[in-house]
């Protein structure tokens, strides 16, 4: 029924006119609303998929790759693809706390998978141990917030580089004291 809405949502961001996501899907807002009650319904319904491959890529790191290139592929993916549809980001940070959003539980989903990445990198010793699965989720949404706006994002990729070396302890005091980017970006 969405046909297309997916792309005006990554096209105009998640203020997308929903007159227009109904139009384009080819029915009437009052069938969008029956079955989409809210913007969150819609948006959840839309990303769905792409919450499932993200929380399946976290599995699939954890047993393919190192602690930390898990931790830090899995990061750069999900800053990039909540990036990819503009203002989610902002949706995504109300609803982490409110279990009455519908997109609270694909959230705390996704929010688990990093979690579990990152516990298995302070495990292996390779990554700081004062922050958790909610403090990755906040640097989830920071980044993806940096690459919202306009001026910000050219510098994205670099600040990327910066917070990924601030958690990763291998790296970070190293690569810090010698003024050179993470080797884990």
């Amino acid at each position: 029924m969405l046909g297309d809405g997916g792309a005006r949502y990554r096209e105009q961001g998640v203020d997308v006119s929903l007159r227009d996501i109904a139009r384009r899907a080819e029915v009437g807002l009052a069938t969008l609303l029956r079955h989409f009650p809210t913007r969150e319904a819609l948006l959840d319904a839309l990303l769905h998929t792409s919450f499932d491959e993200l929380t399946a890529k976290a599995g699939a790191l954890e047993t393919s790759s190192s602690p930390d290139d898990a931790l830090v592929s899995w990061l750069r993916d999900c800053v990039a693809w909540t990036t990819e549809y503009r203002g989610a980001v902002v949706l995504m940070a109300a609803a982490i706390e409110d279990t009455e959003s519908a997109l609270h539980a694909s959230c705390v989903t996704l929010r688990a998978a990093g979690a579990r990445l990152l516990t298995r990198a302070q495990a292996a010793g390779m990554a700081r141990t004062d922050i958790d699965g909610a403090d990755l989720f906040a640097l989830v949404e920071a980044l993806a917030w940096l690459g919202d706006q306009p001026s910000l994002a050219p510098r994205a990729d670099h600040l990327f580089a910066v917070v990924a070396g601030a958690i990763l302890t291998s790296t970070a005091s190293s690569d810090t004291e010698a003024g050179t980017p993470p080797s884990h970006p």
